[in-house]
């Protein structure tokens, strides 16, 4: 009954499954069924009792790193067999022939039912698979399922484009009757990516039942598998390249070149030819040398530079019918049927409208004369995805918008630099950030600056209150002994009349009640600069995602905007998003500022809040009591990382707000051990940590068992209600250690939260940690300037020494974000083949360079990547293979990653978890009269998973989701970021097993 396989590596796999049949028939049609998919090593067994069980094990030698999950009859291994059977590969399927499975008949109608049963609605949450393969080549698998019936007269599979219903490209079933999903690429941060189109036809059964509408995508970072050679077209894909145009529009924002590149490398990997518009809707207008064709070396090195390099301008001409068909004919005469916008809504908008006018505009040019009816023909589709740039971060539906974070960061960076001028005179800074219809940037800088008061469009003071309310918040703080204050304004400030509230009118208040005043407009300095590494991871991964909704998408579905929710990439529908929009600027215009606010995202609204609760902190007149005041105590455990006193600041804040006592312990648990080094945190002492990197109230590796006794004493003592560990691995083990010893030490009954602050991110529970973001800017500046001088020698490598531990989540983001050749992470080692490989490209791309590169070249190695090796190595094997041909060097920056003053990111999500596990603690209180064995969900790790903000027992952590040894999450969300970086620079991969 064997099969031959006729492709070994189809399919990539990793589980253990039992599947059983009465009938001998369908018993070894099963075998021979799974055999087409790898799995090759047959081991029999045979069980003498009554129901005379017969079993055959299979596994797949070949199998490589999967994502396949079984999800029922999930075994860890069978109970009865050879050892041998599974020895190679982490699949195994045991497969019974007995009394007791289900009979040929049953396994018929279950498959009919899967067959006639969604399809009829087009509902295909109701499946529930077997498993969920990934593939890397659909049609091959697709022959293969063909020729292998299961029905008589029935297709053997149901072809999807997936969407927010269902992730899975194709659905078959075995001979059992069971579903099984197939996928193109592990990338689990989709739902819709990459979007299957067969190349063998033109209508895939089921593309119609694809909406289109808002399509969020699943846990991880999202990213492509990297498949082939760049320039070579991956296995989707109609069988006519597919032509895609990518233009920047509106004002300009540092990360729309990492997005234009990204787009750019990303689509020729596909198979695409790609074009960029320069000049924005001007160059789609105008036509000729303003529509490029672009090629892979085009965009090298545009991953530091701001702005964007293809130009943008307004063009009024193109908001006329007469303009939209200039370009509509522009667009044919090169081929184009595909365009990738990065802007904002006005730009978004004129995409859209473009696509609605579409067919009306092509029959017009036919009608014209101006193109063929077979031209019109082949493009009488056009498709539109949205990527959003904008520094104001005012698109409703995401998170984030493409250059917010850097304009943040110039913000915060002013502030920073006018902090030490106010302070040194006991001055007030009115200080003035754009947002005309958006308050983002002025209520961000607020937060991570600790401005006295903030200015923003959605949430205006009535026009008598805001002079007294602002001045009794200067006043009360002046009074606690601040020497400086600042108040940061909107652009676009306005108060309950729409009357505009300017900075100007800010400082007379202030002058009035006797302060020296200033006014500084920062203006388009907050356009300037290179993107920060959120900006350029962001808008890399929305151009990788952009170009593979445009191939997952038809004709009928809506244009896609490219969005985040938190840690996740989405997809929205784009004029919905837009109408949400303005519809923010129709209810501020009409008074309705609850809506405006609630139009934005959530976390708007919630740092909102915070800022708010913060900003009315008094010790002695306590603004929102709470109904019984605790003891909240802090602790810094782990190695220092930005954002650390960020988050006590903000932790003794919310507790004056609350009329809780904040206590900070000092040097960690060894502190506390030995020398009781318990403080009341005082506000003014606090006050001034929010923009201070390290840990002023020192930290340590020392755990709890140092002296868990006299540890547990020391909270009795001090009658502690709650507590804050803020710390990496440490921190989470630390939480853990007092977790367990609950049982003999009552004084640990308590409510306590793990905010994880590492620059390594391997806290399970979490995809960031405080730390992280100020490491990787610290490490992308370096780089930059490591880059330029290769640059100017022309011809040199640098290999970079990246600090992590275990956990190569920096490697991997500073890879992508740098554009580094090759990056070395500690998951997968380096092996002689892939370094052998890795030094063969870099001379490859020397040689081809011919002098014209002035990019410089990196290579990123985690420092415990390879025991092997080492750094120092890598560079001597480099220079030795270059023959004289090029250069190699070290760079090892060393403790410089953990950065100076942390970033606004840092600072702001530092601000938001202290004041999330304060208001864990305070609604927990109750769970300390339970049982000790049900206390287990009052001691969590609180951490952003995908689009959420949550709260994770520390047990569950430890017993199911830790690598104890390598002190890392068994699960690397990030580590598609390694193969995204991979496919953008064009490095070939080995397989190493």
């Amino acid at each position: 009954m064997a099969v031959p396989n006729p492709n070994p590596k189809l399919l990539n796999g990793i589980s253990s499954l039992s599947i059983a049949t009465s009938d001998e028939t369908i018993y070894h049609r099963t075998v021979a069924f799974y055999q087409q998919f790898g799995f090759t090593k047959i081991h029999s067994y045979s069980r003498g009792d009554p129901d005379l069980t017969i079993e055959r094990f299979l596994s797949a030698a070949h199998a490589i790193d999967s994502i396949a999950e079984s999800w029922l009859n999930l075994l860890p291994e069978p109970e009865y067999g050879h050892k041998d059977a599974s020895e190679d590969s982490g699949i195994t399927l045991k497969i019974r022939l007995s009394a007791t499975g289900p009979t040929a008949s049953q396994s018929l109608d279950k498959a009919r039912a899967f067959l006639d049963g969604p399809e009829k609605d087009n509902d295909w949450r109701s499946v529930t698979c077997l498993l969920i393969f990934e593939t890397h080549d659909m049609d091959s698998l697709l022959n293969i399922l063909d020729s292998f019936p299961i029905l008589p007269d029935v297709k053997p599979y149901i072809q999807l484009r997936p969407n927010e219903v269902s992730p899975i490209e194709v659905f078959a079933i075995d001979p059992v009757g069971n579903a099984i999903g197939f996928t193109l690429r592990k990338n689990p941060f989709s739902v819709v990516d990459p979007g299957f189109i067969s190349t063998r036809g033109s209508n895939p059964q089921g593309s119609s039942s694809v909406s289109g509408a808002s399509t969020p995508h699943g846990g991880r970072l999202p990213g492509a598998t990297a498949l082939g050679e760049p320039g070579k077209p991956s296995s989707f894909g109609s069988l006519e390249r597919k032509k895609i145009a990518v233009m920047t529009s509106g004002g300009d924002a540092p990360g729309m070149n990492a997005c234009v590149r990204a787009v750019v490398r990303t689509a020729i990997h596909r198979g695409c030819d790609v074009y960029a518009v320069f000049e924005g809707y001007d160059g789609l207008v105008k036509g000729g040398d303003l529509i490029k064709p672009m090629t892979w070396d085009d965009v090298r090195g545009w991953l530091a530079i701001g702005g964007t390099n293809i130009g943008t301008a307004r063009c009024a001409t193109f908001r006329e019918r007469y303009g939209r068909l200039a370009a509509a004919r522009n667009m044919i005469k090169n081929g184009i049927d595909a365009l990738i916008v990065c802007g904002g809504d006005g730009s978004l908008t004129g995409a859209d409208t473009f696509r609605e006018e579409w067919p009306s505009l092509i029959q017009e040019l036919v009608t014209d004369g101006v193109v063929t009816q077979e031209e019109a023909e082949k493009h009488k589709n056009l498709y539109i995805c949205g990527t959003v740039g904008s520094i104001d971060n005012d698109m409703a539906t995401t998170d984030a918008t493409i250059g917010a974070f850097s304009s943040l960061e110039r913000i915060c960076q002013s502030v920073d630099y006018i902090d030490a001028t106010a302070q040194s005179h006991s001055r007030a800074f009115v200080i003035e950030v754009m947002g005309r219809h958006c308050g983002w940037l002025a209520l961000m800088a607020g937060i991570a600056t600790g401005a006295d008061f903030v200015f923003i469009p959605e949430r205006p003071p009535a026009p008598d209150e805001w002079q007294h309310n602002m001045c009794k918040v200067v006043k009360r703080h002046r009074d606690f002994g601040k020497r400086k204050t600042i108040v940061i304004v909107a652009e676009g400030a306005i108060d309950t009349e729409l009357n505009p509230i300017s900075s100007d009118n800010v400082k007379d208040v202030l002058v009035k009640l006797g302060l020296d005043t200033r006014v500084t407009t920062l203006g388009h300095v907050q356009r300037g600069g290179n993107a920060v590494a959120f900006d350029r991871l962001l808008a890399t991964l929305q151009g990788v995602d952009a170009v593979d909704a445009i191939l997952s998408a038809t004709p009928d579905s809506p244009s896609p905007m490219i969005g985040i929710t938190e840690n996740k990439i989405v997809r929205r529908d784009l004029m919905e998003s837009v109408a949400l929009t303005k519809s923010v600027a129709t209810a501020i215009k009409n008074k309705d500022f609850d809506k405006a606010m609630s139009l934005r995202n959530p976390e708007f609204s919630e740092n909102w809040t915070n800022f708010m609760t913060i900003n009315s902190a008094d010790k002695h007149d306590v603004r929102n009591p709470a109904e019984t005041p605790l003891n909240i105590a802090i602790i810094n455990v782990g190695a220092p990382a930005g954002g650390m006193n960020s988050s006590i600041r903000a932790m003794a804040a919310y507790c004056y707000s609350r009329g809780h006592r904040p206590y900070a312990i000092h040097n960690g648990f060894s502190g506390l051990a030995r020398h009781e080094s318990v403080r009341d945190l005082d506000w003014l002492e606090v006050e001034e940590w929010i923009m201070r990197g390290g840990s002023e109230i020192g930290t340590n590796r020392t755990l709890p068992e140092c002296d868990i006794g006299m540890i547990a004493y020391y909270f009795q003592k001090y009658k502690f209600d709650g507590l804050i560990i803020v710390g990496g691995y440490e921190g989470f083990a630390s939480l853990h250690q007092l977790q367990q010893a609950r049982t003999a030490y009552p004084a640990f009954r308590i409510p306590m939260v793990c905010i994880p602050a590492t620059i390594s991110n391997n806290v399970p529970g979490t995809e960031y940690s405080l730390g992280t973001d100020t490491c990787l800017n610290a490490l992308v500046e370096y780089c930059d300037v490591i880059k330029q001088s290769a640059s100017a020698s022309r011809r040199r490598v640098f290999v970079v020494e990246v600090q992590g531990g275990n956990s190569g989540y920096i490697t991997a983001y500073a890879g992508l974000v740098t554009g580094a050749h090759a990056i070395y992470l500690p998951e997968e080692g380096i092996s002689l083949r892939q370094l052998e490989s890795d030094i063969d490209y870099i001379k490859d791309c020397f040689e081809n360079d011919q002098g014209r590169n002035r990019a410089g070249k990196l290579i990123l190695r985690n420092e415990r990547s390879s025991n092997t090796f080492s750094t120092e190595i890598i560079v001597n094997i480099i220079r030795d293979e270059a023959k004289g041909r090029f250069e190699a060097r070290t760079a090892i920056p060393g403790h410089v990653q953990q950065g100076g003053n942390p970033s606004p990111l840092d600072r702001v999500r530092a601000t938001r978890f202290a004041i999330q596990a304060c208001k864990f603690i305070e609604d927990n209180q109750n769970t300390r009269e339970l049982p000790v064995t049900e206390q287990n969900d009052s001691a969590v790790v609180v951490g952003i998973r995908s689009s959420k903000l949550v709260f994770s027992s520390v047990s569950q952590l430890w017993d199911f989701e830790t690598e104890h040894s390598e002190r890392r999450p068994k699960k690397s969300f990030w580590y598609d970021m390694a193969r995204i970086s991979d496919v953008l620079v064009g490095r070939p991969q080995v397989n190493t097993k």
